[in-house]
């Protein structure tokens, strides 16, 4: 019998929770380990700091729906990991200490939010917001209702090393949306200042034709953009950024003035797991195989947005590598098979197919891009707008809160209408 322990509980978690379980034999153990105890559906937290969600909407106590799988979970920090005894130590708070052996580790555990590489930067005693999980969500909420009442300058964007720039330019608009219901847009100039070296960008090198349209969408409603800028440091009321060339050098130091701000943050790997020697690089992200494995220790996997990938390309300022839902999908899909075929004898053989999936709400309206793969050249490269991807982004919402309901990481009719497309979770099945 051998024990399968997932840190984590988000949207590689999950889904590597349920997927596995229903893969492997039943005397395998499958266990779940998370620093708390719910589920959150990340992509609705902009939606939560406008109050379009409430919190119950978009969490899951997850402990009773994976005991209804046969699944274990332990709702505990993990203070470290022993990678050469195999086993995981735990915060047990006044009780003290204690370990958990395991004989596969696979690492869901999503980022640590770097705030602290720009001074006044966060949440936590700075003077910026997030909407990176839904108790940052909420915060942003708590003092935008006293905003609307008297309005004023508002800045959003993503710092150097941000790594999923989609929710800002998602939040850039859904802000713009909930303002001009209010009637009061008029009176809240938004400035989008991000370390891409264009708008669309994306971290990807662009997606089809992102850069014109979504710079189209920009000035369409309104709001002005700084790109290729390093936030330097930020202030009670006042956001510092360096503006540099293609080449780097300084073209202009920006003061910009806000009575709000939502700036997502640099990511950087969470510190149990960046504390385990030769498992990951200088940022704490895990270094993995082409079958998800680390290349330190073979019986540890990995997945999300915790794992090393080179940018796309590199720029000015330094940007990282967006992990969208579907690709941390196929990342899961793959741990699963190999660890499958390591417990039968078989050497791991499968390869996630990296495929990009996104839908970015923009209030009324929303864009969509398809990068198969994300990382260049890819087979299929589009960015689409309209209606209908406010819709599909609702939709999928409520579909997907049900999959982590009934612990299904693939219904049937998910698996074929990506198929349809051309949009497959494993390279080489």
């Amino acid at each position: 019998m051998a024990h399968i322990v997932i840190m984590g509980a988000g949207l590689g978690g999950m889904p590597a929770a349920y997927e596995m379980r229903a893969a492997l034999a039943k005397e395998h153990q499958v266990t779940v380990v998370s620093a708390v105890d719910y589920f959150q559906f990340v992509p609705s937290n902009p939606w939560v700091a406008v109050g379009w969600r409430k919190r119950e909407e978009v969490i899951l106590k997850v402990g009773p729906l994976l005991e209804r799988k046969g699944i274990g979970f332990i709702a505990k920090a993990v203070t470290q990991i022993d990678a050469e005894g195999s086993k995981l130590v735990l915060d047990g708070g006044q009780a003290g200490e204690e370990t958990l052996a395991y004989d596969y580790l696979v690492i869901t555990t999503g980022p640590k939010l770097s705030f602290d590489e720009v001074p006044g930067a966060g949440p936590h005693g700075g003077h910026t917001h997030s909407v990176c999980t839904v108790n940052h969500a909420e915060t942003f909420w708590a003092q935008y209702q006293d905003f609307v009442k008297n309005p004023g300058p508002v800045v959003i964007g993503a710092m150097p090393l941000a790594s999923c720039f989609g929710p800002a330019y998602e939040f850039a608009f859904i802000l713009d949306a909930d303002l001009r219901k209010r009637k009061i847009r008029n009176k809240v100039p938004i400035t989008f200042v991000t370390s891409e070296p264009y708008i669309g960008h994306l971290g990807l090198g662009g997606v089809g034709d992102s850069k014109s349209m979504l710079e189209s969408e920009m000035r369409g409603h309104d709001i002005k953009w700084i790109t290729n800028a390093k936030t330097t440091k930020v202030e009670a009321g006042k956001l510092f950024a360096t503006q540099v060339d293609d080449q780097g050098n300084v073209l202009k130091e920006h003061e910009v003035a806000f009575k709000m701000a939502m700036m997502l943050p640099a990511f950087k790997g969470v510190d149990a797991v960046a504390a385990v020697p030769k498992l990951c690089n200088p940022r704490g992200f895990v270094i993995i195989d082409e079958y998800q494995r680390s290349k330190a220790y073979r019986n540890i996997f990995s997945a999300g947005v915790c794992v090393a990938i080179p940018p796309v390309e590199t720029t000015p300022v330094p940007t990282g590598a967006p992990k969208t839902g579907y690709m941390i999908e196929t990342m899961v899909s793959a741990i699963v098979h190999n660890i499958d075929a390591e417990l039968k004898g078989q050497k791991p053989d499968t390869q996630a197919t990296w495929n990009a999936i996104c839908l970015a709400d923009m209030g009324d309206t929303g864009a969509a891009f398809v990068a198969l793969p994300q990382i260049p050249p890819r087979n299929v490269n589009w960015f689409k707008k309209g209606k209908w991807v406010h819709l599909a982004k609702i939709g999928f919402e409520k579909y997907f809160m049900r999959k982590m309901k009934t612990g299904n990481s693939e219904p049937i009719y998910e698996k074929y209408v990506l198929k349809a497309l051309g949009i497959v979770r494993l390279a080489n099945k």
